[in-house]
């Protein structure tokens, strides 16, 4: 900030200059893009640390339900705290992307491109989910793969009996798709 003032017979001046700085982040050129995406000023690979992260957990549904995956494949709610299908590893497989995999069951947590709800024996593309934590601490997982016809998020969810809803019919606002996270201690 440069200020100067100027003094006549009639007046007071005062002006005050303000000098802006702008800093441009060059782009990541450095990086070959073979290892890296570049995204913006970010790049992909920075963020490697994050991959591979695994989380043992519980998700515990705004409908007062444990998320839980049958060793059928099964995906639904159950009052049950000690119930053992409940207990789920999530594991960070790209930047806001996870796989939910049941401990006890092996099955991994996958919506199909109906939008139904199921465990799948082997990770593939149904099993990508979006993970992100919501304004009310809730998290909500939508599937990374498949939208609507009208381009909307399919959405992990239970109804308030604990049946999965078609992922069709979920949006991220309903309580219904919001889940709690918690930690379960090693055995």
């Amino acid at each position: 900030i440069y200020m100067w003032t100027h003094t006549s017979t009639h007046c007071v001046c005062v002006c005050v200059c303000v000098c802006v700085c702008v800093c441009v982040l060059p782009r990541a050129t450095n990086v070959s893009l073979s290892s890296a995406t570049v995204v913006g000023r970010h790049v992909r690979s920075s963020y490697k640390h994050l991959q591979g992260d695994v989380r043992r957990r519980k998700l515990f549904s705004y409908q007062k339900f444990f998320l839980r995956i049958g060793k059928d494949g099964n995906v639904n709610g159950t009052k049950r705290e000690d119930d053992p299908y409940s207990i789920l590893e999530i594991k960070s497989v790209d930047v806001g992307v996870v796989a939910i995999r049941g401990l006890s069951s092996n099955h991994y947590l996958a919506i199909k491109k109906s939008g139904d709800l199921y465990g799948a024996r082997e990770f593939g593309p149904d099993c990508r989910l979006i993970e992100r934590i919501e304004e009310n601490r809730y998290n909500t997982y939508a599937s990374a793969e498949w939208r609507t016809k009208k381009n909307k998020c399919m959405f992990v969810g239970l109804n308030p009996r604990g049946k999965p809803l078609k992922g069709k019919k979920t949006r991220r606002k309903s309580r219904a798709t919001h889940f709690l996270p918690m930690v379960v201690q090693p055995r």
